[in-house]
């Protein structure tokens, strides 16, 4: 199965214009990394958060049928996995929650 490139348009729509950021085929799908580091994705038709532990919780809460990311049996702390229900549809959530994926992302230690 492919990934959903509706929603990888919806992504490049809101970081078009930024610096560092790069894009990769990955476990099936898309990243989107910004110096090297993913901060989100598309597995199949979910949208990959890449979180603060707690901005994860939040996440889980406020999405609906969202869960930790686990495509391999060993859940990954501070990623979601957001199903097309829980995608929002009004593009300022879905850019805020772009936003905060970018912003933790870039705020972790060079590799």
């Amino acid at each position: 199965m492919s990934y959903n490139t509706s929603l990888e348009l919806r992504i490049n729509d809101s970081i078009a214009g930024l610096e560092g950021v790069e894009i990769k085929k990955m476990f099936g799908g898309v990243g989107f990394l910004i110096h090297g580091k993913m901060f989100c994705g598309i597995h199949k038709d979910y949208l990959i958060l890449r979180l603060s532990e707690d901005d994860a919780l939040t996440a889980l809460e406020e999405l609906v049928n969202s869960r930790p990311f686990d495509i391999t049996g060993r859940p990954m702390k501070g990623w979601v996995m957001v199903p097309p229900p829980g995608i929002p549809d009004d593009g300022l959530e879905f850019r805020m929650w772009i936003s905060r994926t970018r912003e933790f992302a870039s705020s972790l230690p060079p590799k």
